[in-house]
């Protein structure tokens, strides 16, 4: 029992000495100074218009794009995507609104996207 309450009083000892360092804080940058961050998306990012399977699609698409460009997902993943809207694409511009949606909502699906 007495190694246990040694080695109990040496961690304590360590871990208070370690509280009692000279080294100085980072500075704080103002809001103006700091980086802007990667993963952010640009400011002009709006969200195409439109109706419809076409509408939903294009908004995805654009979805899509922006999280390629902001980092969210890589070229390879981008390229799958883009190549699964294909069906709802031809389903859509064949007229069938229906079954373009629930093509379009198995992609999203598929990649996780609400």
């Amino acid at each position: 029992m007495t190694l246990f309450r040694f080695a109990l009083a040496l961690s304590g000892a360590l871990i208070l000495a370690g509280c009692n360092t000279a080294a100085e804080a980072p500075a704080v940058q103002p809001a103006a100074q700091a980086a802007t961050p990667q993963y952010v998306t640009r400011s002009d990012f709006r969200l195409p218009e439109g109706t419809g399977c076409s509408g939903e699609i294009a908004r995805f698409r654009a979805v899509m794009d922006n999280d390629l460009q902001t980092g969210h997902v890589n070229r390879e993943v981008h390229g799958r995507v883009i190549a699964d809207l294909r069906g709802p694409e031809q389903a859509c511009a064949a007229g069938n609104d229906g079954a373009a949606r629930g093509a379009l909502r198995t992609v999203k699906s598929r990649y996780g996207y609400p």
